[in-house]
């Protein structure tokens, strides 16, 4: 399959790009009866290129619970030259307002910005629900996280922000809902390479008003220089990103684009990084794209890229000691828990080198270093952890929310007592069977434990899209022996979804030849698709999980063109796919935000 041909690597040294790819704290909360800056007599368009100038990176919303939600935007500055609109605003003059002449001027001193928010159950802000304000600078890039609580559950929200006498977009988000639960539908995405495409499958998720939420399983930037992996669009900056100056910099052109900006504004966004956002195939101590004689110390990359990150995305911050950890839960109602799982930072062995040519690089078989159980996909912690949500969770559907492929991937096929076959992609599960094998024993039931069923899987990073029956010995044809019945699906413990890319590139296959090839040695796939760009979308009820693969025409120029490319399901209790159809969408969502 080989490395796409318009890869421009800018020095000589080990392959930056991962196999399949290479194939083709927040601010505090401050409550105050503050109201927001009205538009006043200025005509709408003055007052919209305003807020353009001062909320340049858009709005966002994220980590929706039951009563809470993050809300999220980023002030631009002025030059410090320019005059402060902001400061004869009425609301400065209001005597309940707490800040005083002499905070302001600190304020301008110290370069901070007063940013108001408002949150109400309308777009006109009729029905008021909250309102403060928060303290922004350079410290933090000028970006605005605030945790809004005291909200009620499964309601959709709108909210607007306002600093420097300007108004931001006006931004729709959604709560969570408790107990009873009949409904879900998300979007979910992943590998939204700036420089490969337009974000196209942003605009058309934008445009769904039933959403309640988009789920990004990873690679929602990457760290490549110009030229280095995609040259659709320029990077900014045009080097690779390694200081903490180059995230926030990068970051800040995804959060500039039109289409990025429309789906955060629209639905509220659940997320966790998969390798891009540090740095290719990274493991705890070190990544295939980190050289540490030219771009310094690992942890201090690290440190950088979560700063960033943690500025950036409208997710909490789980352990402020460690913001490596980044697993976390979502109970939507008792129909879904959403767990999504940290996979790079906090405890991943480095992956290992296969030895066996094949066409597609060094393949492995499940031996040797491979079968070391000490080897750690998620680490000691994490992996208890989830352990512990599996087994306690009474929500009908465990969706676990994760980077890298769970179902095995070989170029040959055997049984697991005859060696299990040839794999060839030791970054995804692959590469840490006996890491994969101890979840397959939860799923089961192992060790005095009781069976945990209806578990999917949903899957970025790999550029291409498939669903998988997931099976511990999938060319084992026996299910009484521990194998699978690929024309049953008898054996299957779980199922899995993997999403293609928003633009990053998969493999070149129109005709679908070279996905047919691989059917052979993986009868557990009943779905694949190497060559389109998109989305998944997912449709969760108590009877059964749909999800439907939306495809674009295009990501090499703006399209509003989207296809349906397949439908599958799982059934409630038969934890095997089966085909499906379109779902409907929900009757009467909330409007979506003006």
């Amino acid at each position: 399959m080989g490395r796409p041909t318009n890869v421009k690597p800018v020095r000589t040294g080990t392959s930056r790009r991962e196999f399949f790819k290479r194939s083709a704290g927040g601010a505090a909360l401050v409550v105050a009866a503050t109201p927001l800056a009205p538009l006043g007599s200025a005509s709408a368009s003055t007052a919209e290129r305003a807020g353009a100038a001062v909320f340049q990176h858009g709005v966002a919303s994220g980590d929706p619970l039951q009563d809470r939600v993050i809300l999220w935007t980023r002030v631009t500055p002025r030059p410090e030259s320019a005059p402060d609109a902001s400061d004869n605003r009425e609301e400065d003059r209001e005597a309940h307002d707490v800040r005083h002449d002499g905070d302001q001027d600190d304020d301008r001193r110290n370069g901070k910005v007063m940013v108001h928010f408002v949150v109400a159950l309308d777009p006109q802000f009729k029905r008021l629900v909250t309102r403060g304000h928060v303290k922004t600078g350079a410290e933090r890039d000028h970006t605005v996280k605030v945790d809004v609580s005291g909200l009620r559950p499964d309601t959709t929200y709108y909210y607007q922000f306002s600093a420097l006498g300007a108004s931001s977009a006006i931004g729709r988000t959604k709560t969570l809902p408790r107990g009873e639960a009949q409904h879900l539908r998300m979007a979910v995405v992943s590998c939204s390479n700036f420089a490969y495409g337009h974000f196209n499958a942003y605009r058309q998720i934008a445009q769904r008003a039933d959403l309640d939420m988009v789920v990004h399983l990873g690679d929602y930037i990457y760290e490549y220089g110009n030229g280095q992996y995609g040259d659709v669009r320029p990077c900014e900056p045009a080097h690779e990103i390694v200081t903490l100056a180059d995230y926030r910099q990068r970051h800040a052109q995804y959060k500039a684009d039109a289409d990025s900006q429309a789906m955060h504004r629209q639905h509220p966004l659940i997320a966790i990084w998969d390798d891009h956002e540090t740095a290719n195939n990274a493991w705890k101590d070190g990544a295939e794209n980190h050289q540490n004689a030219t771009e310094g110390a690992w942890p201090e990359r690290v440190q950088a890229a979560l700063q960033a990150y943690y500025e950036w995305m409208p997710v909490r911050v789980t352990n402020p000691a460690n913001l490596r950890r980044n697993n976390r839960a979502f109970a939507f109602g008792n129909l879904v828990d959403l767990i999504m799982l940290e996979e790079r930072l906090g405890g991943r062995s480095q992956q290992l080198e296969g030895s066996i040519p094949t066409p597609l690089g060094m393949g492995f078989m499940q031996t040797g270093a491979f079968a070391d159980p000490s080897r750690q996909l998620l680490g000691s912690d994490e992996e208890a952890w989830l352990f512990d949500k599996l087994r306690t969770s009474t929500a009908k559907w465990k969706v676990l929310g994760q980077g890298v492929m769970f179902a095995q991937l070989k170029l040959k096929g055997a049984p697991n007592a005859l060696g299990g076959g040839v794999f060839f992609n030791s970054d995804q599960w692959d590469g840490y069977q006996p890491a994969r094998n101890r979840v397959y024993d939860v799923i089961k039931g192992a060790n005095g434990g009781k069976p945990v069923n209806n578990v999917v899987v949903l899957t970025g990073d790999i550029h291409s899209a498939w669903a998988a029956d997931l099976t511990q010995d999938p060319n084992n044809p026996e299910p009484s022996l521990g194998g699978y019945n690929p024309l049953t699906g008898e054996g299957s413990l779980a199922v899995e979804f993997v999403g293609t890319s928003v633009t990053s590139p998969g493999v070149s296959d129109p005709t679908g030849a070279v996905a047919n090839s691989l059917k052979p040695a993986n009868p557990h796939f009943k779905h694949i698709d190497l060559d389109k760009r998109g989305y998944m979308l997912i449709d969760a009820t108590p009877q059964r999980c749909v999800c439907e693969f939306w495809q674009l025409d295009t990501v090499a120029a703006i399209s509003n063109v989207q296809m349906l490319g397949a439908v599958v399901e799982v059934r409630d209790g038969l934890n095997r796919l089966q085909p499906s159809a379109i779902t409907s969408p929900k009757a009467n969502p909330a409007k979506l935000a003006p």
